[in-house]
């Protein structure tokens, strides 16, 4: 049976790291728990380190559009404070009144907002890590333009908390449109649904999101979100009228991939990467692998989340022959992330630079990091 710390600031989540690991045992750090599935499963688990009470927005810096925030605190009440001076940390992830800054970080949850304003990496300018000899690493600062030092934020985000526990985070904030509106276009298959999306992202339109909804048996759903002011999205519509015939949309599509959970028995979920300019061809790979319902949310970077029940080792395969990629976020019946590539070698050295002992989350990331 585990062991469950809360620690109330980063130097009691310090020293607590610093036993366990000079006890040789493992650590899992833990927010919300939102996504403790995703990645392999760990090899062994002694001590949950939770964030749970450090849950503070340190500083608004709001004239400097910066915010200092600690990992337990909840996505939902950083833009909750963030929204008094009309800002936000301009990012959408899975389960916002749930998932913590640590998760999302620690998992690269952006959501459809990254087509705009760029993923986690992009937003984040400065962190604070327990490593898990103790040791409280800082780098980036509070200002937009910050180039000291060695990037630990991009470093972290991502890693599933195998490198270090992240304590606070420093981002860059954007202001709160004043209107956001949602289109939907409902094209006649998939072939036309890719042309639209490519089409879209051909023009000038300043659209926040877009993203394609496809389910089995049923013809796609295209999204586009347009935020800003009232004459300007009208001007938008017009122009996204001339590329397709567009209906007023329901808002609550862009969590459309929170419907993904829980999987039906046997189903399983995943994370494709893939070419924008592929996704009708993944889509022609999901219905052959696939043995009954699946359903799946793509947005037009070509980062997207399926569900479904099947040959997902099939899948995998036909993915990455298309230059694409497959990471299992639930239990199935292959590795979670299946081939990395030459990129192994350096991240098993950068795991055993920052983890010699194997502490934290041991076997949980690629190539079983």
């Amino acid at each position: 049976m585990s062991t469950v710390i809360e620690p109330q600031s980063g130097h009691e989540l310090a020293l607590a790291l610093a036993a366990a690991n000079s006890q040789g045992k493992a650590v899992i750090p833990r927010g919300g728990g939102t996504k403790a599935e995703w990645g392999n499963a760990v090899a062994r688990q002694d001590v949950v380190l939770s964030t749970a009470r450090m849950n503070r927005v340190v500083e608004h810096a709001w004239a400097d559009m910066t915010a200092t925030v600690e990992a337990g605190c909840t996505v939902g009440h950083f833009q909750a404070k963030l929204a008094e001076h009309g800002q936000r940390l301009a990012c959408d992830p899975l389960w916002p009144e749930q998932a913590t800054i640590g998760g999302i970080l620690a998992t690269n949850d952006s959501g459809p907002l990254r087509l705009r304003f760029g993923a986690l990496r992009d937003l984040i300018i400065g962190i604070t890590v327990v490593l898990p000899d103790g040791t409280l690493a800082m780098s980036g600062g509070k200002v937009v333009k910050n180039v000291a030092g060695y990037d630990l934020p991009k470093l972290m985000t991502g890693a599933l908390g195998t490198l270090g526990v992240i304590t606070q985070a420093v981002f860059r904030l954007h202001p709160l449109p004043r209107v956001s509106r949602t289109l939907t276009i409902s094209p006649p298959g998939i072939a036309e649904a890719q042309r639209i999306l490519l089409a879209i992202q051909d023009t000038q339109l300043a659209h926040s999101a877009l993203q394609v909804r496809l389910e089995s048996g049923t013809l796609p759903e295209v999204d586009i979100l347009f935020e800003g002011t009232e004459a300007g999205i009208a001007a938008q519509e017009q122009t996204l009228r001339q590329i397709a015939e567009a209906h007023p949309g329901d808002p609550a599509m862009w969590p459309a991939r929170e419907q993904l959970w829980p999987p039906p028995a046997g189903q399983a979920i995943a994370k494709i990467t893939l070419l924008p300019s592929r996704i009708a061809q993944a889509v022609a790979d999901i219905e052959r692998a696939s043995v009954g319902p699946w359903c799946a949310v793509i947005q037009a970077t070509g980062v997207g989340w399926m569900r479904m029940e099947g040959d997902w080792r099939g899948l995998r395969a036909a993915v990455e022959v298309n230059e694409g990629s497959l990471v299992m976020l639930t239990p199935a019946p292959i590795d979670s992330w299946g081939v990395v590539g030459d990129s192994l070698a350096v991240m098993r050295a950068l795991k055993h630079q920052f983890d010699p002992k194997n502490t934290l989350n041991p076997g949980r990331f690629a190539g079983g990091i």
